[in-house]
């Protein structure tokens, strides 16, 4: 004789998945026992007062029943509720604990579950009445046990006391076939209450591992992202301190050789150089401070993109050339221009010497900006490796904005390089 929810506090069914999946006990899972976390620990302790006034109330019920029957007599009805008392000590002292455990000993469980049979069993089989007690204890059955000890506890609980009552006071035919037919009733009627319940319980631990799974895929992402936004910060700043800072530098450097080669013999071309040392020097110092503030590069401070050019063409001896209506055009696209051409002047002051001739051509066209940078000194075979950041940069800072880079040269034909960025007519 069982209804209610075996294995749960009496909740609204909407509810019970929700709430058993946080807060049921451990379960069977393809014969394994999982345990809560501590979350789910934490709300199966507060959601645990309305199972203790459940059970008061269906043992309050119970023993009103007992005594308020005309069957059998008195003193029997007693001695059934006397044992039945037993049962809130029982429960308190040992099922509660076990109850709440989030990891309950499987033992301790069944001692706690067959203690219980044993005190209901008597009262269950002098008095009929008693048998009401089975709706607080068949849950208890699916809270604390595997799933087939959970059933052969049932069992025993719905058909046992029917037996021994039948065996004890022979009641007419019809009152064991009645008694029998609802015992066998209750008893499927718990079996699959209680195994379905633990299927959602079971199916709602697993989506609950997978939002954990999915909280800690998210957790690694963000770590990864944050890990990969600072490799690209990282190399976004390399790229700037090589396509300014060191660029400079090396101009520096070749500017010292110069003016040690022409002091003796050519003192104006030596105090020009020493000029453009030092224009060289605030150009580096101004770029350096552009670079720590993240704003625009200092050529293209409050100057157009041709006259950026125009500016580091006359640092580098190089003529500049501009084909095409010149147009506002996004500020992405002014900076890679600018840093390739900074880049292509370097390496061509740097391979083709100070005597090869340097132009810079930058052409608007439709939904296309391009630049292409040109020295008639020894070129190289783009075929070869190549060492340095230099190339691969350039081509790097193009692909971010959607464009290409490409280098020609061949040995004694000199070297062009050539940016290509998509722009749109409107220029935003």
């Amino acid at each position: 004789m069982s209804t209610g929810v075996p294995g749960r506090p009496l909740d609204a069914p909407g509810s019970a998945p929700d709430e058993l999946r946080e807060t049921d006990g451990p379960r069977e899972t393809n014969g394994q026992r999982e345990s809560s976390g501590p979350r789910e620990s934490d709300t199966w302790d507060r959601s645990f007062l309305p199972w203790d006034s459940y059970f008061a109330i269906v043992w309050v019920a119970t023993l009103v029943f007992v005594l308020g029957t005309n069957y059998p007599g008195w003193h029997v009805r007693v001695a059934a509720a006397g044992l039945l008392l037993l049962l809130v000590p029982w429960y308190v002292a040992v099922g509660r604990p076990i109850l709440t455990s989030e990891l309950p000993d499987e033992r301790h469980a069944l001692g706690y579950i067959a203690g219980a049979i044993v005190l209901l069993l008597p009262p269950g089989v002098l008095v009929g009445e008693t048998r009401l007690m089975t709706f607080a204890l068949v849950p208890q059955c699916f809270m604390a046990l595997r799933l087939r000890w959970a059933l052969t506890a049932v069992t025993v609980i719905n058909i046992a006391p029917v037996v021994g009552w039948a065996l004890l006071w022979w009641p007419s035919d019809h009152a064991v076939f009645f008694n029998s037919v609802f015992a066998v009733v209750t008893l499927v009627f718990s079996a699959t209450l209680g195994s379905w319940i633990i299927r959602i319980i079971d199916q709602s631990r697993e989506r609950a591992s997978l939002i954990a799974e999915l909280d800690a895929g998210r957790h690694e992402i963000s770590r990864l992202s944050a890990a990969h936004g600072a490799l690209a910060e990282r190399e976004r700043f390399s790229r700037e301190i090589h396509d300014t800072l060191a660029q400079g530098f090396t101009s520096l450097l070749m500017l010292v050789q110069a003016v040690e080669a022409e002091l003796d013999r050519d003192l104006p071309q030596a105090r020009r150089h020493l000029t453009l040392m030092a224009e060289t020097a605030r150009q580096n110092l101004a770029e350096a401070r552009a670079l720590v503030a993240g704003g625009t590069p200092a050529d293209l401070d409050g100057a157009s993109l041709p006259d950026a050019l125009r500016r580091l063409a006359a640092r580098h001896d190089a003529t500049v050339e501009v084909t095409g209506p010149v147009r506002a055009v996004p500020a992405a696209a002014e900076v890679v221009v600018l840093r390739s051409c900074q880049e292509a002047l370097t390496n061509a002051r740097k391979h083709a010497g100070g005597s090869a001739a340097v132009s810079i051509a930058l052409a608007y066209a439709a939904g296309a900006l391009t630049v292409s940078v040109r020295d008639d000194g020894p070129g190289f075979d783009p075929a070869a490796p190549v060492g340095g950041y230099g190339l691969a940069g350039l081509r790097s800072r193009a692909a971010e904005v959607g464009g290409t880079a490409q280098v020609r040269s061949s040995p004694g034909a000199g070297t062009t390089v050539t940016v290509r960025l998509p722009v749109p007519r409107s220029g935003s």
